[in-house]
């Protein structure tokens, strides 16, 4: 499904989110940014691309980011724009499952997750793993989207995203099951409190939130221990 929408999922991801989701990925950039020194980070799910780019061109110099993606469609779009701008060979592509991925043990401090982590069948084990490559004392940073909780921006989401969207989404990419998917598995997502408690029991500490756009878009963060189990 991804790789066949990988196309034109830039416009639909703009158009899902009507233009909200440059901001959120400068939210989670400051994020990182506040690491304040170079970073070896896996931007997981990187879909085409646009969180990596948005990492390479804010942090600090000597950071280094590796792409990865279970869709080789979309990687294909993100290899495009890595070409037009001079990058393709700064910037590694792997393509890769986030239940076993193909790094060593303690390989990045940092692992994003923009727009990803709700479309992994086994999310619990994608956090075993991603806790597995980072480094001790490495973060985690993932955005999402989410329903507000608000009654009335409820109902309004619920009307945009479960029936405008699909048919909007449908015209563009011509895959109109595609949009349908992609709001029910926002709604099908663990709620705040739920996904912390998860992201807790698979071992993170130092949690965070941030509801961003009133609740359109969470931003979580956390961390691997530095101690030993």
């Amino acid at each position: 499904m991804f790789t066949d929408i990988a196309p034109r999922y830039d416009a639909l991801n703009h158009l899902m989110s009507l233009g909200a989701d440059r901001g959120w990925r400068r939210r989670a950039v400051r994020v990182l940014q506040r690491e304040g020194r170079p970073l070896d980070m896996l931007d997981l799910a990187c879909g085409t691309g646009d969180l990596s780019l948005a990492l390479q061109k804010a942090l600090p110099e000597g950071s280094r980011i590796t792409g990865a993606d279970f869709s080789e469609g979309m990687l294909a779009v993100m290899r495009e724009k890595l070409a037009r701008k001079g990058l393709e060979d700064k910037m590694p592509l792997v393509q890769a499952d986030a239940a076993a991925l193909p790094f060593p043990e303690a390989s990045f401090d940092a692992v994003t997750v923009a727009f990803g982590i709700r479309n992994f069948p086994d999310r619990e084990q994608a956090l075993r793993e991603i806790q597995r490559v980072l480094r001790p004392g490495g973060i985690l940073v993932i955005l999402e989207l989410s329903e507000p909780e608000n009654r009335l921006l409820k109902a309004c989401y619920r009307l945009y995203f479960r029936h405008i969207l699909p048919f909007i989404g449908g015209l563009i990419s011509g895959n109109r099951a595609a949009y349908k998917y992609l709001p029910d598995s926002v709604g099908r997502f663990p709620g705040r409190k739920e996904w912390m408690g998860i992201m807790q029991r698979q071992g993170f500490e130092a949690l965070s939130h941030k509801a961003l756009s009133l609740g359109l878009c969470r931003l979580y963060s956390g961390r691997r221990p530095n101690h030993s189990k």
